[in-house]
């Protein structure tokens, strides 16, 4: 039964949430309140003179270890966005290191042009030390946090602290370690996701959310607060992976590279391929590292093998130099599928319980690690949850037979996975918040799929239980920094059945079309960088669309290829001025988007700066009636059969998609609103089970995750 929690808000009306807010894990409240103030809740330059100190007193940030692959990406991710704020950056390590950071330096003019990267890059201070005593030009630059990227020696690390401390008392350290507790640092923790130069996640440990977290979010990282244990989230589930594919190997001899491909059809990544891809002598060391210290603390679940403890000594690539697959890549039979599915599924649900029973993280968060950063296709709190109690405690102890000296009680925790129906387990994407006059709904996960869906539907269920007739509906400011569309590794069923497909294009599109129906006002918030596909689908059957001006729309569709299945191709020419439609139509069959600024009146409501993007969805939900564009629930007439001009195709598979999403967008505008979904619903799935969706990108990517 779903639950709520009360959260107040000063003096305003107290708020209502369906489960906590991951904001909140931050110290930053509600999304509501965003919405209710018109403004984020953290600044960053009041943050940056809270950390750095005033204008004329800044100090700098130190990142030692600056020239190893985590120091070098995180040495740029801190210099781009403390540049405007005159922070300079100092990249500390031994003399005779690789340069590391030079190497970042195309990436950087990649992102901001070269006169950006070389502002950036004129922001960066090397100094190089020999581990025993800092340098005389660092004494003069007042360092106010230093984040240690070094080896993953305890001891050296201890050392290194109290270097700093002593030179410079009070300043904030964090540690970016994969493996050692807070506690036996000494000093925070600030462990991030690979890959480290773009990836945005952070798992971090703190007593308290500090203003270095904040400022963290409010210069556009990802902060996730996390327990204070032996290895964190995304260690144990990247290394739990490789360790169970290893365990795999031992029992079955089967080469690693075919262990890769069942465990990407199973769950999504590749664990040995990521350790070559990443640099397998760093990779494994610090797999063996991770497992070696949780196996002295938790067990035998997490010992080790012999091949791994091996490798990380040589260095040895998993894949072979010029690997080739074999021209014969057996099949398993459905015993071995299942005998498979146990050594990889048994020993990541037993550590996740370990981990759940610690209460290590918010689920979302701990359900985000997995996806975002370790690359589950669905994170494994979700996996979990929709096996349900009884599956995940059958499989452990399936595991268990085979591998007996796992069964051990301090590290399979059955209790922690006997109850999935609170809120916190069922809303892992989806939140709800309400303060009884104006209801929010947040997504935190980039791309719209049947667990989205679901959660959505619980979330919208429950404020129209609570009698909210106002809604906003929006990203969650935290983990979701913006709406790619749809997750197409669920269309893979579709692709063989059109049964499959009708569920998406039917079940999906009556979703979105409660935001139209069952409130009296909806407004659509686009917090920023982009919305396309089936995202901006469901945005645009709000009565309002409001954007952060800079905001890219549009539908990708077209080069995937598929038809829009979430009424795109009529629900938008329902809403548009008859002369806008030939964009509209252009849009869909070029995939070119387009900023939300030029998207104003035709496509979406509103568009400006993220504080007037804020104060008009506010004033829009809490006031407005109605909707600012009527949407046509007759046939419409007029509708182009063909759109001239446009460029060419870029294969037959797009222009096949063309034509279908063409035939589609008149034969669903062509009927009234009322029968509109079942006519586009049809030719989308369709589509969908076709030749040339399989010949797609989404076709091919199914062959190659599926088809093993």
């Amino acid at each position: 039964m779903v639950k709520t929690m009360k959260k107040e808000s000063g003096a305003a009306t107290a708020v209502r949430t369906l489960r906590q807010p991951t904001l909140d894990t931050l110290g930053l409240g509600t999304v509501l309140d965003i919405f209710r103030r018109g403004a984020l809740p953290a600044d960053p330059s009041t943050l940056v003179d809270e950390v750095f100190g005033p204008p004329g007193e800044r100090g700098c940030m130190v990142i030692s270890g600056a020239n190893g692959i985590v120091g070098a990406g995180k040495t740029m991710q801190f210099a781009s966005r403390l540049q405007p704020y005159g922070v300079p950056v100092v990249a500390l390590d031994f003399p005779g290191a690789p340069d590391g950071i030079g190497m970042q330096y195309p990436g950087l003019v990649a992102a901001f042009g070269k006169e950006g990267a070389d502002r950036i890059m004129a922001d960066v201070v090397r100094l190089a030390y020999d581990g025993r005593t800092l340098p005389d030009e660092l004494m003069a630059m007042n360092p106010r946090f230093l984040l240690e990227a070094i080896p993953e020696i305890l001891e050296v690390k201890r050392a290194h602290y109290e270097i700093f401390r002593k030179a410079f008392p009070g300043i904030e350290i964090r540690s970016v370690t994969s493996g050692f507790p807070s506690s036996e640092l000494g000093v925070g923790v600030a462990h991030p996701a690979f890959p480290h130069e773009i990836n945005r996640i952070w798992e971090i440990v703190e007593d308290e959310p500090s203003a270095v977290a904040r400022l963290m979010w409010a210069l556009g990282l990802t902060p996730l607060p996390v327990g204070d244990n032996w290895s964190f989230i995304l260690d144990v589930l990247f290394c739990g992976i490789a360790l169970a594919g290893l365990r795999y190997h031992e029992a079955s001899n089967m080469p690693y590279w075919k262990i890769d491909k069942l465990v990407r059809k199973l769950l999504g990544p590749n664990p040995f391929r990521a350790h070559d891809a990443i640099g397998a002598k760093g990779a494994d060391f610090l797999t063996w590292s991770c497992l070696h210290h949780l196996a002295g603390t938790y067990g035998e679940v997490f010992r080790p093998t012999e091949d791994l403890v091996e490798r990380k000594d040589t260095g040895q690539d998993w894949y072979p130099p010029n690997h080739f697959r074999p021209l014969v890549d057996w099949k398993l039979s459905d015993e071995e599928q299942e005998t498979f599915r146990t050594w990889i599924l048994g020993p990541l649900f037993q550590m996740t319980s370990l981990m759940l029973h610690e209460n290590r993280a918010h689920l979302a968060h701990m359900n985000a690690i997995g996806e975002v950063c370790a690359q589950f296709r669905k994170g494994i709190v979700a996996v979990m949850r929709d096996a349900g109690p009884d599956e995940v405690a059958a499989v452990v102890e399936a595991y268990h037979r085979l591998h007996p000296e796992a069964a051990e009680r301090t590290s399979w925790f059955p209790d922690a996975v006997k109850d999935m129906s609170s809120p916190e387990w069922q809303q892992l994407y989806v939140n709800a918040e309400h303060d009884g006059h104006v209801g929010v709904v947040t997504l935190g996960r980039e791309s719209y799929s049947w667990e989205v869906d679901a959660e959505l539907n619980r979330a919208l269920d429950w404020l129209v239980a609570e009698g909210i007739e106002r809604v906003i509906v929006t990203g969650d400011f935290h983990i979701s920094t913006q709406m790619v569309g749809a997750d197409t590794s669920d269309f893979y069923a579709a692709l063989e059945n059109v049964e499959d497909g009708l569920a998406i294009t039917n079940g999906w599109s009556a979703t979105a079309r409660r935001l139209n129906d069952e409130f009296r006002v909806s407004v659509g918030m686009i917090p920023g960088k982009r919305c396309l596909g089936g995202m901006l689908e469901l945005m645009v059957h709000c009565h309002h669309v409001v954007a952060v001006e800079g905001t890219r729309l549009g539908w990708p569709e077209v080069g995937l290829p598929v038809v829009p299945g979430m009424e795109g191709c009529h629900w938008p020419l329902r809403k548009a001025p008859e002369d806008a439609w030939p964009r509209i139509l252009e849009m869909l069959l070029t995939g070119q988007a387009v900023t939300a600024k030029d998207a104003v009146g035709w496509l979406i409501d509103y568009a400006g700066p993220m504080e007037d993007a804020l104060a008009q969805t506010w004033k829009l939900a809490s006031a407005a009636e109605g909707s600012a564009r009527t949407l046509a629930d007759g046939a419409l007439e007029g509708v182009p059969t063909e759109v001239t001009g446009l460029p060419e195709a870029d294969s037959p598979a797009s222009e096949a998609a063309r034509a279908a999403i063409l035939r589609c967008a008149h034969d669903a505008s062509g009927v009234t609103l009322a029968e509109a979904l079942a006519v586009q619903a049809k030719q989308a799935a369709e589509f969908l089970a076709g030749p040339d969706c399989r010949g797609g990108a989404v076709g091919a990517d199914y062959e190659k995750t599926m088809k093993v």
